[in-house]
């Protein structure tokens, strides 16, 4: 399996950008999608999953109302929508992926992982 995030950049406070994390080598179909930041100096968290029909979606409190996450499992393609984005966003984002049969928040229960791609949010 390999993932390959992109749509990163260098945005200001209260604007949008998309995330998209491409996935080959296995069927995108039977895995749960996460998307995780790390902030420089900062450990890894978890930031958003959906399961493996995009009926079910789960979102860390920070960016609940302002972030959605949605999946085409046609194009083998996870997205995040990022809107009202705020400093505290600025990290890298890594989407990863699973084979579990329930939801997960935990970077461990997470299998294979995307490079990453850099946001930066300017005050």
């Amino acid at each position: 399996v390999q993932l390959q995030a992109s749509g990163g950049g260098l945005v200001q406070a209260g604007g949008s950008l998309r995330l998209s994390c491409a996935f080959s080598g296995h069927t995108f179909s039977n895995y749960d999608m996460g998307w995780f930041r790390q902030a420089p100096g900062k450990e890894r968290e978890f930031v958003s999953t959906i399961n493996r029909s995009g009926a079910l979606t789960y979102y860390a409190d920070s960016v609940k109302d302002r972030f959605t996450i949605s999946r085409d499992n046609a194009k083998n393609t996870v997205y995040l929508q990022m809107d009202s984005l705020k400093p505290e966003d600025t990290a890298v984002y890594y989407c990863a992926g699973r084979r579990g049969i329930s939801y997960s928040s935990s970077s461990l229960d997470y299998d294979y992982w995307g490079q990453g791609t850099l946001v930066t949010v300017s005050s």
